[in-house]
């Protein structure tokens, strides 16, 4: 999810540097709702569980997408099914660019010796290129990004905090080694539900999560839980009117940032280095595990791989530091 939601602002200054371009975006159906705002783009929806599962499906794929007067393929994803995909195109003559994922360099800064230390191309900016590579340059830093999107008169209802500040949290991560321990987010949940100043939308996936966020808001007043009361694509639009949103390094982090909205994202195995850091967002918004305790950080891109003991490397994270990042942000004391 968070790869698909750090194309949208690549894509928004594509179109608006380059209006006479329209754009096919190949996606699951569910990500739709990511590309609404952005004008010349239309989804064509990868059933790859169905209909364009495997080679032969993927064939049919090919069929459906060549009909459609495409000029050049640019894979922003450069997996399996799109190398399959690539090699279709390549038959037909059309361009076709792909990202370049940089593992090389990825594996230098995530090594345990000889590890190489420093900041990696972003993935924004990777995926500019690949557009670069087509003909088309881009400027990210000029690009305006979507725009707030308005609310279901029912999802104002349900939130029913007209003045009080809100901030969205999203205390998931796809990985233990990139999530802030659940007693510790739980306090901070805690501190800011005391001050009675911020409206909390807590936001999560599957019946587990939902379970656990729902206890939280039991128990903390200006709490709400979200997970399974809207759509995903109502939860986009109320990711946009939020104030703020507290994530780890995730896809929340990232549909959070592809409106322009203030995201603090807290950081354990993983790295800010690594390219994975949510558009737009200053550097002072990230707080990271300590590396002095901690030196071989990151120790993987996704979180999923760690030595023994940096299971416990977010817990050099306070809830207090966050509660106050939070504050800093947002202007209050």
């Amino acid at each position: 999810m968070g790869d698909v939601a750090m194309t949208v602002p690549v894509l928004a200054a594509l179109v608006q540097q380059y209006p006479e371009v329209k754009i096919t975006v190949l996606t699951r159906a569910f990500f739709a709702p990511m590309f609404a705002q952005i004008p010349n783009v239309t989804v064509y929806e990868a059933d790859v569980k169905g209909q364009h599962k495997g080679v032969l499906g993927l064939w049919k794929l090919y069929q459906s997408l060549k009909d459609l007067g495409i000029d050049a393929v640019a894979d922003l994803h450069n997996v399996l099914r799109s190398n399959i995909l690539k090699t279709y195109f390549t038959f037909s003559g059309l361009p076709f660019e792909q990202v370049d994922k940089g593992r090389a360099d990825k594996k230098a800064l995530t090594a345990a010796t000889h590890k190489v230390f420093k900041p990696l191309t972003t993935t924004h900016q990777r995926y500019s290129e690949v557009f670069a590579r087509l003909g088309y340059p881009l400027d990210l830093e000029a690009v305006s990004l979507p725009a707030k999107r308005p609310l279901q008169e029912s999802t104002r209802k349900l939130i029913q905090a007209p003045t009080q500040p809100w901030i969205g949290i999203a205390p998931f991560a796809a990985f233990e080694g990139k999530m802030y321990p659940i007693a510790l987010m739980q306090e901070v949940v805690r501190q800011l539900n005391a001050t009675s100043a911020y409206r909390i939308l807590l936001f999560g996936g599957g019946k587990k999560e939902g379970e656990e966020l729902q206890k939280w808001e039991e128990a903390y007043p200006n709490c709400l839980n979200m997970v399974g009361k809207i759509s995903f694509e109502e939860e986009l639009a109320l990711i946009s009117q939020l104030d703020l949103m507290l994530a780890m390094d995730s896809g929340n982090a990232h549909m959070a940032a592809m409106f322009g909205l203030p995201t603090l994202t807290l950081w354990g195995v993983t790295h800010p280095y690594a390219g994975f850091y949510p558009f737009g967002q200053p550097l002072e918004h990230a707080l990271m595990a300590d590396r002095m305790q901690y030196p071989l950080i990151p120790t993987s891109v996704y979180g999923n791989k760690f030595p023994p003991g940096y299971e416990n490397a977010m817990q050099t994270i306070a809830p207090e530091a966050v509660v106050q990042k939070i504050q800093h942000i947002l202007g209050g004391n």
